[in-house]
């Protein structure tokens, strides 16, 4: 090479390098060493080829994740990454290990990379915290950006309370989440139980972070990829924007009423740190507080619920609720979406063929996911988890931890050989009716409920 070649590209390799400090893009991986970084956790082999940070599988150690020394807020991340056929990854943000969180395991956000028929890479799943927050489950074209066997370009987005992510320039997440503001940026080796996972590996390249002046970089959100909002008891602007309302002010009893009173009971259920919470009784159904319903009827919504049972509980979110079908003992008549222990509660194995599990449509339809990894996606009992239905017209949809369990056609006829097959044979038009109360079930249990919100349409 000539002198004046060698200057020329010397030149070019300056200027661009100032472009890049002067955008405000940083490097967060030099492609050299590994001493702005900390591994923690599991014990995978981590090293350095061709610039690139490479992850290697190892057998029977826990998730090891290569951390930033520095904690970094609000960022705009961006990478590629090849990983092999098999392997689960990701990439923390916003993410500890403290001494008195579970002897320092690592916690907090993590953009999924993998390669399962699932097709959930570039979703958010809360490490060691909440399990997923976002699964590409909303999202079916987010859920088509990953290509298995090739590097793919993902982009993190983290300003404020909003968390999305794109791979491929395709957003996959669109999140609202204020638990942690910020924390650590880790890349992940899985951890792997079988011996033909071992030594599988993870590559990451021209990985870079911006910090400051994000504004000149923000991606929009796209407007068909739904939003999925952790606020507690508040809406989020988008939220506001597309139509959601509290149903529930966290506060008050305001809009509520006892299914069989014209007031709220004044026993058996409490209001505390924003959390309405029926209370035990034993397991007697509406002999306590009794059930409780919305003062407004519904006809075409969706409806979102968090509820968190104890050990053993039953309840249930029910929906086209005439209170007058039954002005007697036991609880109020509509269509119910099932709250319940199904590993204690000896109601799981009542019924037909499953029809009284968690997130069913009670007595007539059993909860199955369609999700191809064949989960519920349920977060455990003593959790947090998130009901949400859907109604249009007649079609129906339930909804676990943003997973569908559940669809339906409430005029359909066979919807109404179903009815004619159940409890609810005796009830005239029972889930057919144009509009009806939202109701909370008092079944004797303690289970808890929150950020209950609706749009209509």
């Amino acid at each position: 090479m000539s002198y004046m070649k060698w200057v020329f590209l010397l030149i070019i390799l300056v200027w661009v390098q100032g472009m890049t400090a002067q955008d405000g893009w940083e490097e967060l991986f030099n492609g050299k060493d590994f001493s702005n970084f900390v591994q923690l956790n599991g014990e995978a082999t981590y090293k350095i080829e061709d610039g690139q940070m490479v992850g290697i599988s190892k057998l029977n150690t826990p998730n090891s994740f290569m951390a930033t020394k520095k904690a970094y807020g609000d960022f705009i991340l961006e990478f590629e990454v090849l990983v092999e056929n098999g392997l689960n990854s990701g990439v923390q943000f916003r993410s500890l290990s403290l001494p008195e969180y579970r002897d320092g395991r690592v916690h907090g956000y993590q953009c999924e990379i993998e390669t399962s028929p699932r097709k959930w890479a570039g979703g958010v799943y809360d490490e060691g915290r909440r399990a997923w927050l976002y699964p590409l489950s909303r999202n079916e074209k987010g859920a088509q950006a990953f290509v298995p066997g090739q590097w793919n370009k993902y982009r993190i987005q983290a300003i404020g309370h909003n968390i999305d992510t794109w791979i491929n320039g395709v957003q996959c997440a669109n999140l609202v989440d204020d638990l942690t503001a910020e924390g650590f940026i880790a890349f992940q080796v899985h951890g792997i139980g079988r011996k033909e996972q071992e030594g599988k590996t993870v590559r990451w390249r021209d990985i870079k972070i911006k910090t400051t002046d994000l504004e000149a970089d923000i991606m929009m959100d796209d407007p068909d990829v739904a939003e999925v909002s952790y606020l507690h008891n508040e809406l989020s602007d988008q939220e506001k924007r597309s139509g959601w309302r509290l149903l529930w002010d966290g506060t008050s009893t305001d809009g509520w009423r006892g299914a069989k009173m014209t007031v709220f009971p004044d026993k058996g259920w409490v209001i505390e740190d924003g959390v309405l919470k029926v209370l035990s009784s034993g397991g007697a159904e509406s002999r306590n507080g009794g059930d409780i319903v919305t003062v407004d009827t519904y006809s075409n919504f969706e409806l979102s619920v968090d509820f968190k049972m104890t050990d053993g509980a039953n309840s249930g979110i029910k929906y086209f609720v005439d209170p007058e079908l039954n002005r007697g003992d036991g609880s109020a008549i509509g269509l119910e979406f099932q709250i319940l222990d199904d590993q204690e509660h000896p109601d799981a194995t009542n019924g037909k063929n499953g029809n009284r599990t968690l997130g069913s449509l009670y007595d007539l339809i059993r909860a199955e996911t369609y999700s191809k990894n064949g989960s519920k996606n349920f977060k455990g009992v003593n959790n947090w988890n998130n009901a949400r239905i859907v109604v249009r017209g007649g079609h129906v949809e339930h909804w676990l931890n943003h997973v569908k369990i559940i669809e339906f056609d409430r005029h359909s006829q066979v919807f109404k050989a179903l009815v004619e097959k159940s409890k609810y044979e005796n009830w005239e038009n029972f889930g057919r009716q144009p509009a009806g109360h939202i109701l909370l079930q008092d079944h004797g249990d303690e289970v808890s409920f929150a950020n209950i919100k609706i749009r209509e349409f």
